[in-house]
């Protein structure tokens, strides 16, 4: 297994599609960056949002998860409370190829800051928007920008494909267009 290049990330998204919309350089000058790095490609996050609340006292449940735990937030930014967390979705459709596995870490202006992004790995031949999980572990509200860079995707390209992939197993998150809450 090996992680790709910018070349490599380059030729799968214009010949396959594989990131929509697409920025085949680093947008940098005024923003948090986005677009192809070295040996990644760091996404947008769009201008919806889920911040959890506790106004309805509600419970989190992964196996029945209460949409009153969240209110919806749309705008330029977004403040999420101290020691609070978000929801939110990517700007980029991803159609990952069946021999491909991404990872994705939180970029370091964010994480300078107290804001720990978690996304789960983009298993082979998995699609969709992609849901973001803000963590603000800090004292004080955090704020993020809408459509500018908010983590970085990286991609693993295996030996050969694998035997199974996240559309041969109809996954639950395939093909997701909003962010998408737990689902068992």
């Amino acid at each position: 297994m090996a992680i790709k290049s910018d070349r490599w990330i380059r030729r799968m998204a214009q010949e396959q599609g594989m990131i929509s919309p697409f920025n085949d350089r680093q947008v940098r000058e005024g923003v948090i960056s986005y677009g192809v790095s070295s040996y990644g490609y760091d996404l947008r996050v769009a201008d919806e949002f889920k911040i959890f609340t506790n106004v309805n006292s509600a419970i989190v449940d992964p196996k029945n998860f209460d949409e009153r735990s969240f209110v919806n937030v749309q705008g330029p930014f977004v403040l999420i409370p101290p020691n609070s967390f978000a929801l939110a979705r990517s700007v980029e459709y991803f159609k990952i190829p069946r021999d491909v596995l991404t990872i994705c870490v939180g970029k370091s202006t964010y994480a300078r800051c107290g804001i720990i992004v978690n996304v789960t790995p983009f298993e082979p031949e998995w699609e969709g928007f992609v849901t973001l999980e803000i963590s603000n572990s800090t004292p004080l509200p955090a704020k993020i920008y809408s459509n500018e860079g908010l983590c970085q995707i990286l991609f693993f390209q295996g030996d050969e494909p694998c035997e199974t992939s996240y559309k041969d197993k109809a996954g639950k998150y395939q093909k997701q267009t909003g962010i998408v809450l737990p689902k068992l």
